[in-house]
């Protein structure tokens, strides 16, 4: 049996109270646990930040993160409230869309809860990165992640033209129709 796939991951919290130390971050830890667990791939989590709801500094901070992991994860910010910028200011950075990421996130939240139809995902590559924006919430990032775990290591493999890896997945694909990888 083949080690599981090492990833380099960004955890970046947007949240104008976490930031401001008035109210913990609950959705980055979470996201940092999650990711650890994982049984399908090793993270490597190089950085995890807490910044506040502004849309220059969530750029900023977006760009000094790329290329420097594999997948950025953002929490929070995504919500309808006035502040909440999050996907426009990652729309601004990335150079591809992945709207099947977002549609299966939000297919995923729906399942819980019809609120997650309030949610404003964005999902995308810069560079060698990619880019995902989760909810602010540690439930929510929770029922993202059912969805992410299984797809990251195919999705990094596919961003870095790793052709082994992936033509492994394809081909147990079109055998079986399912993939563990």
């Amino acid at each position: 049996m083949s080690q599981p796939q090492r990833i380099a991951f960004a955890i970046v919290t947007v949240s104008d109270t976490a930031s401001a130390k008035t109210k913990e971050d609950l959705s980055g830890p979470a996201i940092h646990q999650l990711l650890i667990a994982s049984k399908r791939f090793e993270a490597d989590i190089s950085s995890s930040v807490i910044i506040a709801d502004e849309s220059e500094e969530i750029k900023q901070t977006l760009l000094s993160l790329t290329d420097r992991v594999d997948v950025i994860l953002t929490t929070g910010g995504t919500g309808f409230a006035p502040r909440d910028v999050t996907p426009e200011a990652t729309k601004a950075v990335i150079e591809r869309d992945c709207p099947g990421i977002v549609t299966a996130l939000l297919m995923r939240s729906l399942q819980a809860t019809p609120l997650a139809a309030l949610s404003r995902l964005t999902a995308g590559i810069r560079g060698g990165t990619l880019i995902i924006n989760l909810p602010g919430s540690p439930k929510a990032v929770k029922e993202c992640f059912e969805v992410l775990e299984p797809i990251l290591s195919h999705a990094v493999n596919l961003i870095k033209n790793h052709s082994q890896p992936v033509k492994s997945t394809h081909d147990a694909l079109q055998k079986t129709g399912v993939t563990n990888h």
